[in-house]
């Protein structure tokens, strides 16, 4: 089992595998209500639309998809990362989503008319985590080379984080694709979340959490390291975060 996410509501769960599938299942019991069979190799990535009906996965096979959760039917795929998708995030309700690839790249689509809206940051190496998020307005997220598209729905004043192999942790505004700020960790970021408008959280290969304030990252506020063991995940939570690590 590669991810896990449970919808807003609470009610249902949903897997992705190595196997190249993916399982809903009643949180309540583990029941599984729905087998979602599409992608090719593994399935490295999911989440749920704020809607708890829909689902976004990605996988190896470069693809992202759109399911329905009611009838586990694939209504949306989308194609052009060249190598395998490691993460994904959904601006708002959803009618714009993000992804990011082992090909260094993190993408904008437009879910209705499954098209990409354009490349937000093409870094040279693989891309292991994306977080979105509304910035502080002390930040300066630069200003778009272009006028966005108007399919492109709740880009505004937000910034989205990037993970990179190459020891990285990336800011990006999301309308203007400007960097915004660059940290540098003691090895590849596996993982990233927001704290705050101000507050962000960053998780390397070799065990290092990093707490870091978008307003000046040239020193982290702490750095928490309970282990060697890489951190894979991170989550808000009440007035903290739980992390998972790989040991």
């Amino acid at each position: 089992i590669t991810c896990l996410d449970i919808s807003s509501g609470g009610g249902l769960g949903v897997s992705t595998s190595t196997d190249g599938t993916m399982k809903i299942w009643q949180a309540a019991n583990g029941e599984i209500r729905r087998l979602l069979e599409g992608h090719v190799y593994d399935v490295n990535c999911c989440r749920f639309f704020p809607s708890g009906l829909v689902v976004l996965s990605g996988g190896m096979d470069a693809q992202l998809k759109i399911w329905s959760a009611e009838d586990a039917s694939c209504a949306v795929t989308f194609k052009g990362h060249k190598g395998g998708i490691l993460d994904t995030a959904i601006v708002d309700r959803g009618r714009n989503v993000l992804s990011c690839s082992r090909d260094g790249t993190a993408r904008l689509w437009d879910c209705g008319k499954s098209t990409c809206l354009g490349v937000i940051a093409d870094c040279g190496a693989a891309l292991n985590g994306i977080a979105v998020g509304a910035a502080d307005n002390s930040l300066n997220l630069g200003t778009p080379e272009n006028p966005p598209s108007e399919r492109e729905v709740g880009t505004e004043g937000k910034i989205l984080l990037l993970a990179r192999e190459d020891k990285k942790l990336q800011g990006v505004g999301l309308q203007s694709r400007q960097p915004v700020f660059l940290f540098i960790g003691s090895d590849a970021f596996n993982c990233c979340t927001f704290l705050s408008s101000t507050y962000v959280l960053a998780g390397t290969q070799d065990g290092n959490i990093y707490q870091l304030d978008m307003r000046n990252t040239n020193a982290p506020i702490q750095v928490i390291h309970r282990s060697g063991a890489p951190v894979l995940s991170l989550l808000p939570y009440q007035d903290g975060f739980i992390a998972s690590q790989g040991n």
